[in-house]
Parts: C-alpha cells; sequence; structure tokens
C-alpha cells in the first residue's frame, strides 16, 4: 500500500442480545459493510476492525464494543491516518441524546451513541478525532442510529430536516426503533454506581472513569474552549436520521430474511445499484429516495464541508468497480 494512500475501517454492530434493548440487524448491517468495502472501495480486510457482540464463534468478532474498546479502535485509526488517506467508521446501534452540560441552555440536547457497556461515545468524541486528523485525510462515518443526525459537534449540515412524514408500512417486517430514552440509561448507570442523582456524567465517571466521553471530563470553561474549536474539513457524518428522529431496526417475519438497519440496508442498495462512482450528497439523496418508497418515517442527513458534499464516498477510486 502506497504511503498515505492507506483505507482504514472500523465497523461496529451492537444487537444487545438478551437483554430488553435487543436489536437484530445491527451486526448484519456492519458484515455487509465489510463485503462491499473490500470488493467496491479497495480496503484491505487486514485494514478492516471489527467490533460486534455476538457469541463468540468462527466469524464472530474478537472485541466487544464496549465505549473503550470503540474508542481505542478509533485512536489507533486516527493517529496512523497521513495525508491521503480515507478512513470509514459505520456503526449500527441504539442511539441516545443528553441534556446539554452548558449553564443557561437547559433544553438543549447533544447526541450520543450507546456502546454495550453503556459508556456512550458523544459527538464531542467524534469532534476531537476529527480536529487531530491530518489535513487532506478523508474520515466518514456512518451512523446507523436514533438521533444520529449532528454526531461530530459542529459539522456542518448539507443535508437536514424534511417536512414530510412517512410511515413504515412493511407488514411482512417487525421494526424496532435504535433508540434508548434517557431515563433509561440513568436507571441502568444507578444500578451500576449505585448512586442517586440524573447527572449522567457522574454515573459515568464514576464506573467508567479515564474511560467516559471526554464531553463528561473537562470542566465547563473548559469544555466551552474545546468546543469553539475551528472545525477542520476531514469530517463527513451520514447520518440515518435526524436528530430528533429514530432509526429502524428490521426483523422479517416471514420467508427467513435477514434482519437488517433500514438506513445501512438503503446505502448499500444504493451503492450496489449504482456502479458509478457517486458523491456522498448522491449517496444520502438516493439513500432518502430508497426509504421514502419503504415508507420509513426517518430522513438520513449529511454533514460536512460543501467540498466534501460533492466528494466522492469514500473517495471511489474509480467508476469501473462494482460490488
Amino acid at each position: 500500500m502506497e504511503k498515505g494512500k492507506q483505507r482504514r475501517a472500523v465497523l461496529v454492530g451492537c444487537n444487545y442480545p438478551n437483554t430488553k434493548n435487543e436489536l437484530h440487524g445491527c451486526i448484519n448491517d456492519v458484515v455487509a459493510m465489510k463485503e462491499i468495502l473490500i470488493k467496491r472501495f479497495g480496503f484491505e480486510p487486514s485494514g478492516i476492525e471489527l467490533l460486534t457482540d455476538d457469541a463468540p464463534g468462527p466469524g464472530s468478532s474478537l472485541v466487544m464494543p464496549t465505549g473503550a474498546n470503540i474508542k481505542a479502535a478509533l485512536k489507533r485509526m486516527v493517529d496512523g491516518a497521513e495525508v491521503g488517506d480515507v478512513l470509514f467508521f459505520h456503526y449500527s446501534g441504539h442511539g441516545t441524546r443528553i441534556p446539554s452540560m452548558k449553564p443557561g441552555r437547559p433544553f438543549r440536547q447533544d447526541e450520543a451513541i450507546v456502546p454495550t457497556d453503556f459508556n456512550l461515545i458523544t459527538d464531542l468524541d467524534f469532534r476531537q478525532l476529527v480536529n487531530r486528523l491530518p489535513k487532506g485525510t478523508s474520515f466518514t462515518i456512518l451512523s446507523d442510529s436514533c438521533h444520529s443526525g449532528g454526531l461530530i459537534d459542529k459539522e456542518k449540515e448539507q443535508i437536514g430536516p424534511s417536512s414530510s412524514i412517512i410511515e413504515n408500512n412493511d407488514k411482512n417486517c417487525f421494526s424496532n426503533p435504535k433508540t434508548i430514552p434517557f431515563q433509561s440509561i440513568i436507571e441502568y448507570l444507578s444500578s451500576l454506581t449505585s448512586i442517586n442523582t440524573s447527572d449522567i456524567g457522574t454515573h459515568l465517571l464514576e464506573f467508567f472513569g479515564g474511560d467516559a466521553s471526554i464531553r463528561f471530563q473537562l470542566p465547563l470553561h473548559e469544555l466551552e474552549s474545546f468546543e469553539s474549536l475551528k472545525p477542520h474539513d476531514e469530517g463527513i457524518l451520514l447520518s440515518g436520521c435526524q436528530a430528533n428522529e429514530t432509526s429502524a431496526d428490521m426483523n422479517p417475519v416471514e420467508g427467513g430474511g435477514k434482519a437488517y438497519g433500514a438506513f445501512s440496508d438503503a446505502v448499500q442498495r444504493v451503492l450496489k445499484e449504482n456502479s458509478g462512482a457517486l458523491s456522498n450528497r448522491e449517496v444520502v439523496m438516493m439513500a432518502r429516495k430508497v426509504l421514502e418508497e419503504k415508507r420509513f418515517h426517518q430522513h438520513p442527513c449529511l454533514y460536512c464541508s460543501d467540498d466534501n458534499a460533492e466528494a466522492k464516498f469514500l473517495w471511489q477510486p474509480n467508476e469501473d468497480q462494482s460490488c
């Protein structure tokens, strides 16, 4: 591999098996994406790290997708990046929203993903990763989770809210929203810490210590200074829905079909049906159309710089490759 032209990916699928938060299609989503990355986009298997919470066995992940493990995998990928590299993070699992820690903004909420151990990874963690990248590096995040719009803090919105309201009418599939309410997270963390407080940062710092999100580790005055850093242009977020929406996990009840995340499936369909290189904007708009035709109540969004909105998805090497 030419120096500075690496293609590396971290793929995370969380099904939360045998819990009340169980999903069914998340591992299938990232396993399918791994094949697409290799066959279409020139990723080497050795450059792809897979974290899933399925039962140990042939083909299963060797690393559980806990908060610390996910952040460690992302850190390795970012720390090794050089100018011209293509980095990709695909997350399929639960998302949530948490109250803003900023004083005077009681109704603002921030976005986070929910690893298997509930050690939340927040929008500020992703902002920090993007800010550390060498300029000229491509870092694409595809988050098939609820409330995923805005998951890179302060990234520019290119494709955002839609006023149309649609509902999935497929009676052959059972649909679960990929969200865990904030109160449910507080109750679970309280059972771990035995602390009676609704302050989520207190619980996360008590139980996870230095592995907790940077959002909860910094004092408020440092947090405000950190958030004011000028965003770089390397972050690209394709979100499964708007920040106030849920993303669907589909589990076919007839015919023995595989479970899947609605947004992951839509993106993969778009890539399989269009062999030519597509821009990030085109991928999101086409995925929206797929979901609209299937009558899903979610609207994928795109957050990135103006240049990256028109850049080719994952910097596809050429247009004659196909899945």
